[in-house]
């Protein structure tokens, strides 16, 4: 007989955490993992798009690597042996932003967000990662985390800004520049 997908143990308004505890929904932690769900679930729609595959291949390991840091917030003890984010998550995003930064025009202003398809939702999804940041640094100023996880979303949400200002180099499309109206007054 096959295992069915509710367990109804959700039911009261908690939820299990690796390692055997339980913990509300409405917690934080259960808050950030839920963000990083969200993050991760609009990243595949993104990809369902079909950007580039440079794009693409960026996409897919930020995917992976934030079932990393959901596998590693799913648990209070930090001794259970599980993935985690490390330094060479964040050095390999940095590595994607310094080669893709290469081949952007310097920025003069702030971009309005928008564009291709493609671009406008990376720019979406870099939000969505902004929020995982700031639940995520919520967290850490209650409990004891892994510092490389702030540093890593933080990378990311620079990353995809970047892959959205690039998607729209190579659609074709100019970037909007935010310009105050006040420049007119002075």
């Amino acid at each position: 007989m096959a295992q069915k997908i509710y367990t109804k143990s959700g039911d009261n308004g908690d939820t299990s955490l690796f390692g055997g505890s339980r913990a509300p929904k409405y917690d934080i932690r259960i808050e950030t993992l839920g963000v990083i769900d969200e993050f991760n679930t609009f990243l595949g729609i993104v990809i369902s798009f079909q950007p580039p595959e440079k794009i693409n291949e960026v996409l897919k390991q930020i995917q992976n690597d934030l079932f990393i840091a959901s596998a590693e917030l799913s648990s209070r003890k930090p001794d259970l042996k599980i993935p985690k984010i490390q330094e060479h998550n964040i050095s390999e995003l940095e590595k994607f932003i310094d080669s893709i930064d290469a081949l952007l025009p310097p920025l003069s202003s702030f971009i309005i967000p928008g564009g291709s398809i493609i671009a406008a939702h990376l720019h979406a999804a870099r939000s969505i990662c902004r929020r995982a940041e700031r639940t995520l640094s919520l967290l850490a100023s209650k409990e004891s985390l892994n510092p490389l996880l702030l540093i890593y979303f933080n990378r990311c949400s620079d990353l995809l800004f970047v892959l959205a200002r690039y998607a729209n180099i190579l659609a074709n499309i100019p970037e909007s520049e935010w310009h105050s109206s006040n420049d007119a007054h002075t």
